[in-house]
């Protein structure tokens, strides 16, 4: 029997380490070749990790919400396919990959992962040293820092003493990735030590910048009754997120009122059709989001980001679909080159993404790479809504439900009364870098496309 070691593997750029959330088999069960073994979550997804071998579990070698590095040995599974696994030097080999492959995951973490208003605080201190010296970060005295965290902290210009000092909220006090972005939110910028305690010239010396001050969150009081619900490990990180994008973008908002007649008696004409020769629905979604893509393809400055004082214009047009998942949590699949797919294929990626969204087997891939994004608040009965941009993005379009209302018609023979079909579109952008007359035409593209569709189209 040969033994086999199951590995984390590597789940996408910049992630560099998973907690493991649940174990699929116990120590003696059967796996079946390419059978998920254990759930894991990252900061971008929660997925399974299968075997690569079929045979007998033998060995668990971590324990639930203990965080682990890609290319740890997660378990031991004794194989009868083959004498050995790996020949000898294989697994030094494989480590010196992983570790290669960590250092340069731990060198691409951008500052798109900080918020922008943590970043605004540290990276220009009062009083700069002439000369700088890195600091090193390591675990020591039994306290672990993951390679995420301790990149974080020599980002930040956070001293071995001071990160020893936050209180970690993971698996035996470790520190998470959200303990030092709080700590980095809430810090104030310290004054050089050895500047500290030199003589201090008025003359010379030059404020650049104020420290901002730090406003802590009042605590709420707890009547006899109420019910404390600890908030998910998504639910956080949705929570800055969000508010990293409040505090980093302008939040503007333009709204456009849609004729969508066309699209909805068109749809009702195919989708039986569809249906029985694709075998899945024909939603709305592929039809708003094929608009979309037209629209930034004539609109190339909604397709950008904002690095700093530079902007990126993208090539490739991501479409983003925020889909709500059983739990009330959202996630955000990403479409990658959608103004390439034509309608089927487009029905086809949503549904898919869609599918594999709420039945949590998105990969972290699936989720990154986005350059804009759509959410349907249609779907829970809003008319309208006033999202929040996903960061690094310059705006989000809001679908708000599609209704029968009263409207006037112009025709050749003169304005009639009549019930059309009607929807909001409800556009954040970034006013930053995104001008009123840009977010409003764009908004305005989107619904020339869908009031000009072709009743005869076929697909």
């Amino acid at each position: 029997m040969a033994r086999f070691e199951l590995k984390l593997p590597k789940m996408g750029e910049s992630v560099a380490e998973a907690t493991i959330t649940n174990w699929l088999k116990n120590v003696g069960d059967t796996i079946e070749m390419d059978e998920p073994v254990l759930e894991i979550a990252t900061d971008k997804v929660d997925s399974e990790v299968p075997s690569e071998v079929s045979g007998t579990l033998v060995e668990q070698l971590f324990s639930v919400d203990d965080v682990v590095e890609v290319g740890a040995v997660l378990a031991v599974i004794e194989s009868n396919q083959g004498e050995a696994i790996e020949p000898d030097g294989a697994q030094e080999r494989t480590l010196e990959a992983v570790s290669a492959a960590e250092s340069h995951a731990d060198a691409e973490i951008s500052e798109q992962q900080i918020p922008a208003e943590v970043l605004d605080t540290v990276s220009k201190p009062l009083v700069k040293e002439e000369q700088h010296h890195e600091a090193v970060i390591s675990s020591h005295d039994g306290r672990f820092y993951s390679p995420l965290v301790r990149n974080i902290a020599l980002q930040e210009g956070i001293s071995q003493q001071e990160l020893d000092s936050i209180a970690g909220s993971g698996k035996d006090g470790r520190v998470t990735k959200l303990d030092i972005l709080d700590y980095v939110a809430q810090r104030t910028v310290p004054m050089n030590t050895q500047a500290a305690s030199a003589p201090v010239q008025p003359a010379s010396v030059q404020f650049t910048q104020q420290p901002k001050p730090v406003i802590k969150p009042q605590s709420v009081p707890v009547q006899q009754g109420d019910e404390i619900i600890e908030m998910t490990r998504m639910g956080k990180l949705i929570a800055q997120h969000m508010t990293a994008s409040v505090a980093t973008s302008a939040h503007v908002q333009s709204f456009v009122e849609c004729d969508v007649t066309k699209v909805w008696q068109w749809r009702e004409r195919v989708k039986k059709d569809y249906q029985a020769r694709e075998g899945e629905k024909l939603t709305f979604t592929p039809i708003f989001m094929e608009a979309v893509a037209r629209a930034l393809r004539e609109f190339p400055m909604m397709n950008i980001s904002v690095d700093g004082d530079k902007i990126i214009k993208h090539r490739q047009i991501n479409l983003g679909m925020a889909a709500a998942l059983d739990d009330g949590n959202l996630i955000v699949p990403v479409i990658k080159n959608a103004d390439q797919l034509n309608l089927v294929g487009m029905s086809k990626t949503v549904n898919d993404l869609a599918q594999r969204a709420r039945a949590n087997k998105l990969k972290p891939d699936e989720i990154a790479g986005g350059t804009y994004t759509v959410t349907n608040v249609g779907n829970f009965g809003s008319i309208m809504g006033t999202p929040i941009i996903n960061q690094p993005q310059v705006g989000i379009l809001a679908l708000g439900a599609i209704r029968k209302v009263p409207a006037v018609i112009e025709t050749s023979e003169g304005d009639f009364i009549g019930i059309r079909y009607k929807m909001f579109l409800s556009h954040s952008y970034d006013h930053r870098v995104v001008n009123g007359a840009l977010g409003g035409m764009f908004a305005k593209r989107v619904a020339d496309y869908l009031e000009a569709w072709d009743p005869q189209r076929e697909v």
